[in-house]
Formats: C-alpha cells, sequence, structure tokens
C-alpha cells in the first residue's frame, strides 16, 4: 500500500478539525445517515477518489445498505433502486460537484430538491456536498491511500 505524499492531518491539524466538525454537524442532521452516506459516496466517484469512496462504501456496508445499491449509486438514473428523496439528493450532489462543466440546469435540479426537502435540509445537504467536495480535492492530492482490509 502507498503511503500519503505528506502528513496533512498532522502539519495543519486546525484545518483538519475544523473540516471534521463540519461532519460532526453534517452527522447530527435530519437528513440521515444512509442519505447522506450514498450522497458522499456518489460525489467521491465522481471526483474519482478512492480513499473517499471506500472509506464511504463501508459505512453504507455497516450501516446495512446493500451490495446492489452500493455498486448500482453510479448508475442511478438507470435503475429503480432509489426513491424521489434519494435521486433528487442525487441530482444535486451531481450538480454542485460538476459545478464548472456544462451538464444541465441547476435550477431543475434545485426544483426537484424542494420537492423532497425543507429548506433546513436542502442547506444541510448543500453543506454535506461541499465539504466531501473538499475532502476528495484534500485525499485526492495528498495521495491518502485507500484501506487493505477486506470489504464485507
Amino acid at each position: 500500500m502507498s503511503s500519503p505524499r505528506l502528513p496533512w492531518t498532522q502539519i495543519a491539524p486546525k484545518p483538519y478539525q475544523a473540516m471534521a466538525s463540519v461532519g460532526t454537524a453534517i452527522s447530527k442532521s435530519t437528513l440521515g445517515a444512509k442519505l447522506t452516506e450514498l450522497v458522499v459516496t456518489r460525489v467521491s466517484q465522481i471526483n474519482g477518489c478512492a480513499f473517499c469512496l471506500d472509506m464511504h462504501a463501508r459505512e453504507l456496508r455497516r450501516l446495512g445498505e446493500s451490495w446492489q445499491r452500493i455498486n448500482s449509486i453510479a448508475t442511478w438514473r438507470e435503475v429503480d433502486f432509489y426513491d424521489k428523496r434519494e435521486r433528487a439528493a442525487l441530482e444535486w450532489a451531481e450538480s454542485l460537484t460538476r459545478i464548472a462543466q456544462p451538464h444541465g440546469d441547476h435550477d431543475s435540479a434545485f426544483e426537484a430538491l424542494k420537492t423532497q426537502f425543507d429548506d433546513q435540509e436542502i442547506v444541510e445537504l448543500s453543506w454535506a456536498i461541499a465539504n466531501i467536495n473538499a475532502w476528495n480535492r484534500m485525499a485526492i492530492g495528498m495521495k491518502a491511500p485507500p484501506s487493505d482490509q477486506p470489504l464485507n
């Protein structure tokens, strides 16, 4: 297994702890752990973050999520394994993650979101998406390796 480029969590512990605090706040939201983990897993797929994708797939399994749903997150539009709320959240996650790419209408993604979430949940979901995008960039930039333990 490879090593990170730098011991980044020790070199700059205050920003690391601040980012972790955002995650703690999000975990206490009304979104629910499974929905949040589905979203952050999808964002990590889009960004190509091996460390975060591995970590969040493990967390989904710990929460009792099926392999079929985990393996199908990237194809959520093509399968019927996800409910309307999850679909709206995944669409919003993709919209905010691919913000620099011409990929569709942010307004339509937001309108779909509004039918499934209240304003507080929308803001909390948006924070979760922003947070995982930041974590992905740090883990990729610092070359954080995924676990070498078997994934059950």
